[in-house]
């Protein structure tokens, strides 16, 4: 079963946490409540037992909680090692050269097309698209689900990029260089490429959960992989960030995404194991059946 038609009659088999449990534990082949490593299968049981106590849907929240501080940590430590690339040039030598291979082929018309383009990761055009997603599919699999997630991946994705600028405050190509508008915020990381990949990625990731055909698999992951690399590309084609700025955007956007359905992954195997009647604490359990 899929999400054929977003706008039409709900598929009663769909809906809940029971049609999570029957359409969102397998991408493929691949079986999302399947932890093959000790980590995993730690993180599984903790999970598990909190949510005994919290509930799924605020274990998820807690959860995501956690993994939004530890992407700000992780923000920090991508900006250490960004300085210490940008010191030593590394890949910033592309930097100014591909400024100037952009600002060689600009042209009024392509300047105009490449800044509607960009608007729709930007500040109105994303949080619009990421609101609207979010409520279709919640509405239409009558899930918290997408909400949470979604909501999430945009909050992780606002706190990555403010506390990038923060720590960095690298300045943006110069005026000259650029097409208007201008923006002044500092440039590191690029803020539209940055959500472009986490809104982008999570709402793949929740269609493609839906859908059995390998075919409009790819084609989804496809779309959206070309709108996450052409609008990191429009950032440097419009000298408004740095190839740098964008490249560490993509890196911080992925690992955030990671965490997300990670998270996703764990709230899927509380539900699997409710269902099932399994016992989160088992080990516990075990040693009081042996006390005299």
């Amino acid at each position: 079963m899929t999400d054929k038609n977003l706008l039409g009659k709900p598929d009663p088999d769909q809906l809940g946490p029971e049609g999570e449990l029957r359409h969102d534990r397998r991408l493929g082949s691949q079986e999302l409540t399947d932890w093959r490593t000790p980590l995993g299968r730690f993180f599984a049981v903790v999970f598990h037992r909190i949510s005994r106590a919290l509930g799924p849907n605020k274990t998820l929240v807690l959860l995501l909680v956690i993994g939004a501080a530890i992407a700000t940590v992780l923000t920090y430590i991508v900006s250490e090692v960004y300085e210490a690339v940008t010191e030593t040039d590394g890949v910033a030598l592309l930097d100014q050269p591909l400024l100037d291979a952009a600002i060689a082929v600009r042209s009024p018309w392509l300047d105009g097309a490449v800044t509607h383009f960009t608007d729709i990761a930007g500040v109105i055009g994303m949080p619009v698209l990421a609101v609207v997603t979010m409520l279709v599919l919640a509405l239409r699999r009558r899930s918290w689900t997408p909400v949470i997630l979604i909501s999430a991946a945009g909050v992780g994705s606002l706190l990555m990029t403010v506390a990038g600028k923060e720590l960095i405050g690298r300045a943006r190509p110069e005026i000259e260089d650029a097409v208007p508008p201008y923006e002044t915020s500092p440039s590191f990381p690029s803020g539209h490429t940055l959500n472009a990949t986490v809104i982008a990625g999570v709402i793949v990731y929740l269609l493609i959960l839906r859908q059995s055909s390998v075919v409009a698999r790819v084609l989804t992951i496809t779309v959206a992989a070309v709108f996450v690399i052409t609008i990191g590309a429009s950032r440097v084609f419009l000298g408004h960030h740095w190839f740098t700025d964008v490249l560490a955007a993509w890196i911080l956007g992925l690992a955030w995404l990671a965490v997300v359905i990670t998270a996703h992954r764990l709230y899927l195997t509380t539900r699997e194991r409710d269902a099932a009647g399994v016992d989160p604490a088992p080990t516990r359990r075990r040693r009081a059946d042996r006390r005299p």
